[in-house]
């Protein structure tokens, strides 16, 4: 029993590494010979679409900032991130535990807030300047306005 447990420990670590494994592998490839893609695909038997995705994870993580304790799922979901970003996350999922799933959600809603925070700036950007009192003019009441688009005044 307990080298069937060692086994299977080995073979855990091994699966989570090869996906990290493989992607270097293909950008290794593709660096020095050119486009492999389709001969990866035909000699791992991952499609190509998998390999360019482990190639892309691979690309956006080099070694030393790969989270040992952090899936590859975990990575991919980062990968589009800039890398301070990046790293405010792995530091984020670590500190918590998320899972992959719950990240997912915690992305979705961060992306929701930050659309929400550019769509009111472009708003305010977009509306009109709110009319100021007259500081200059003709006499009139204490509360005139003129319009700052044409100038026109307007008395309460």
């Amino acid at each position: 029993m307990a080298e069937w447990v060692e086994q299977g420990r080995c073979l855990g670590a091994i699966g989570r590494a090869s996906a990290w494994w493989i992607g270097d592998w293909v950008r290794y490839g593709s660096a020095r010979y050119g486009d492999r893609y389709a001969a990866a695909s035909r000699v791992t038997g991952y499609d190509v679409q998998s390999l360019m995705n482990m190639a892309y994870v691979a690309s956006r993580f080099d070694a030393g900032r790969r989270r040992p304790g952090l899936s590859f799922s975990h990575h991919a979901e980062l990968a589009g991130l800039k890398p301070e970003d990046q790293e405010l996350w792995l530091d984020r999922i670590e500190a918590s535990g998320l899972s992959v799933r719950a990240l997912r959600v915690e992305l979705r809603k961060a992306r929701q807030r930050s659309a929400a925070r550019v769509a009111l700036a472009r708003a305010r950007l977009e509306a009109p300047p709110e009319p100021q009192p007259a500081k200059a003019g003709p006499p009139g009441p204490a509360d005139a306005v003129v319009c700052p688009h044409c100038g026109h005044r307007i008395e309460s």
